[in-house]
């Protein structure tokens, strides 16, 4: 597999791990691959928010940036289906877990349950 370093944690190369298949399988298969996982759009301000959290957190999360995918539109269908919302992006994956979107990550960080979450995941070792 390809990782490519960055300020933001690591990004898959585009279409390389994203192969055919039920897009919600491809989604829980990637979500499992890495201890934070971001699901995201380049231009997503929302996206561009949660994942500046992580890394001032510390925590350098797997990145897919779907609209440089292929078949990035198949897995943001996926996850909107998945949460039950028409607007998907970001959506957080720890531990293979689904935590949700940038609302339940906030929410999460301040009540204080979001830094266990990582710790138990593996992403933070505070």
């Amino acid at each position: 597999m390809h990782y490519q370093a960055d300020g933001w944690g690591y990004y898959l190369a585009a279409g390389r791990c994203m192969g055919g298949g039920d897009p919600l399988e491809r989604v829980a298969r990637l979500a499992a691959e890495s201890a934070v996982v971001v699901f995201s759009v380049s231009s997503c301000c929302m996206c561009h928010a949660v994942k500046r959290l992580f890394c001032g957190m510390g925590v350098n999360p797997t990145v897919y940036e779907l609209d440089h995918d292929p078949r990035g539109k198949d897995i943001e269908r996926a996850l909107m289906r998945l949460l039950g919302t028409s607007t998907a992006l970001p959506v957080v994956f720890i531990g293979g877990k689904l935590v949700g979107g940038m609302d339940r990550v906030m929410a999460s960080h301040i009540n204080g349950t979001l830094v266990p979450l990582l710790k138990d995941a593996g992403a933070l070792w505070l």
